[in-house]
């Protein structure tokens, strides 16, 4: 309930813990916003969070209710009223009060108290001064009589009342004084006059900027004896209705006159509530919480994008041509195709290709066995021992196709965020420097170019052997032949199949059968070189799509978890 209406159920209990909960949660919305929350909303969260901590480590029974004012709205005169002697100076001369004056009720001590509020002035009032007097309140108090008993809202004991400076002064240090001490108060009592009630000073400068601390505000027309009572309670109505539009609707408009005692009782009596409810500081405190989180909120946005799970198509592909996955898969075809035809091709042939470069040791890409079925270099090795492949730098197009396809996916995320925000998402989606481009190549250099050589392999060449053998041995068997017919040896004639003698038949057909099956051999080559192709691309694509998520879309992911965490933060601090 207000500390200021009893038993009303506008504004609930807080307690200590809940203070602490709240405090707690606006400290870790500062941790978790950082930079991209308003520099000086943070600073004013920072004090604020040090006042709660300073306050409430010296709560003890103490209500810090400050009376505040124009110049010449006898905030002093009241203040005294109040306090039932002459503590503050009052007098014509203005301005009056330039340090703050405390009157303090009760035995307990509040050094500790005023010394944190730097107030020296400081008259403790005797306990039969602090009471409510059984007598019926004022004209125009609204208070029924029986409401002012002994009860527990009728003492003052705990009560610290301060006199405050003009906060519209001539005098800046005045000025300064009362608005340093409005800053660290429970209550606020505002009092003005009647020529002075819609000044905008006041309306603008502070009820209006205070309107989230309406649980610990009432405002006081004072001077009220200078008013007939038509006038006093249509100045009330017009008082009340400009503070409802400051956003406070349900403040307390007492007309007050220190001359003729007029609403004092009733004023008293609000002070005594507030007293008793001894909830006044978690309340304001509460209230600075909730408007310095209503401030930083405008930091953030209502919601954030949902960042979808899967990685941008075009984003992959231009990582992927920045890491040379075409210039890899290039080299894969071309030395799957080398392989194949240095294992299936005519074998009177085979070392020609010998003399040709390995694309994969031109790029760095393997361990340098041309027949390994398997890549056994891994990632370690070549940073180990080569740093890096030798794959080329990507192109100035294929550079701007990643400043592109990053700033896509950063717009993206960053839709409807706050400019802090989205210069936060942009950063995450473009990582700095080279980490990028040595990210993109280590998941290339890491990733399997090899797999198992293909059955085919195998058979085309025990073929092309027994073929080459076949061919040989018909070639030796026509020499021997030769050279016996030569030196006139009559040695028979050579078996033959129908009228083709076997040695031709072996070799001719040894050679036309070789040189027809490394023809297939090169065909089906050159669609295996395609298939490899495709599939080493699906794994350093699996590879560049695993680097775009860490590089990338995680960071992203972490900004706009970072952006939800701190809104979520705020609202449990503004709850």
């Amino acid at each position: 309930m207000s500390p200021l209406r009893m038993g009303s159920k506008q504004v609930k209990a807080l307690s200590g813990q809940e203070l602490a909960e709240r405090s707690g949660a606006l400290r870790e919305a500062l941790r978790l916003g950082g930079a991209q929350l308003d520099p000086a909303s943070v600073r004013a969260a920072g004090v604020v969070i040090d006042k709660v901590e300073e306050r409430t480590s010296r709560l003890g029974s103490h209500t810090v209710v400050a009376l505040a004012g124009a110049t010449g709205s006898g905030k002093s005169s009241l203040f005294n009223a109040l306090v039932g002697s002459p503590v503050a100076t009052v007098g014509a001369r203005r301005p009056t009060t330039s340090r703050p004056v405390a009157a303090v009720w009760g035995d307990q001590d509040a050094t500790e108290l005023l010394d944190w509020l730097s107030v020296s002035q400081r008259h403790h009032v005797d306990g039969a001064a602090g009471g409510v007097d059984g007598d019926g309140p004022g004209a125009g108090s609204g208070v029924a009589p029986a409401a002012l008993g002994d009860g527990a809202a009728g003492r003052l004991d705990g009560l610290v009342l301060l006199d405050l400076p003009d906060f519209d002064s001539r005098v800046e240090a005045n000025r300064v004084e009362a608005q340093r001490i409005l800053e660290l108060v429970d209550v606020f009592v505002w009092v003005t006059d009647p020529q002075k009630y819609a000044d905008a000073r006041l309306h603008d400068d502070y009820l209006k900027a205070l309107s989230t601390h309406d649980a610990v505000t009432v405002v006081v027309l004072n001077q009220a004896d200078r008013l007939t009572d038509g006038d006093a309670a249509q100045i009330r109505q017009d008082l009340a209705r400009l503070t409802a539009a400051d956003g406070i609707p349900r403040v307390q408009v007492i007309a007050t006159s220190a001359v003729s005692g007029r609403g004092v009782e009733d004023l008293r009596f609000r002070l005594a509530t507030a007293v008793s409810a001894q909830n006044a500081a978690q309340h304001r405190l509460a209230a600075d919480i909730r408007a310095t989180a209503a401030r930083l909120r405008g930091d953030v946005a209502p919601t954030e994008p949902t960042l979808s799970e899967r990685v941008d198509a075009e984003l992959v592909e231009a990582l992927s041509r920045a890491a040379g996955i075409p210039t890899v898969v290039a080299a894969v075809e071309r030395d799957y195709r080398n392989q194949a035809w240095g294992r299936t091709g005519w074998p009177f042939t085979r070392w020609v290709r010998g003399l040709r470069p390995d694309p994969m040791k031109r790029l760095r890409l393997n361990s340098g066995d041309a027949v390994a079925e398997k890549l056994s270099l891994t990632a370690g090795d070549v940073r180990t021992v080569l740093g890096r492949s030798s794959l080329p730098p990507p192109t100035p197009a294929a550079r701007a196709s990643v400043d592109l396809a990053t700033r896509k996916v950063g717009d993206e995320a960053a839709e409807g965020l706050p400019p802090r925000w989205a210069e936060a998402v942009a950063d995450a989606a473009t990582p700095p420097g080279p980490e990028l481009a040595d990210a993109l190549d280590q998941a290339v250099v890491g990733t399997s170019l090899r797999v198992r050589a293909p059955f085919w392999w195998r058979a085309f060449g025990l073929v092309q052997l027994v073929l080459a053998a076949a061919a040989v041995g018909g070639f030796l068997w026509l020499t021997v032949l030769f050279v016996l017919g030569w030196m006139s040896l009559h040695v028979g004639d050579a078996p033959s199949v129908g009228h083709v003698p076997i040695p031709l038949l072996l070799f001719a057909g040894g050679l036309l059968l070789g040189l027809l099956l490394a023809w297939l051999a090169r065909a089906l080559a050159r669609v295996g070189a395609r298939r490899r192709g495709q599939r080493i691309r699906k794994r350093l694509v699996g590879a560049v799509t695993a680097v775009a998520v860490e590089q990338i879309v995680e960071p992203v992911g972490a900004v706009l978890e970072r952006h939800r965490s701190t809104r979520s933060a705020l609202d449990r601090a503004a709850a």
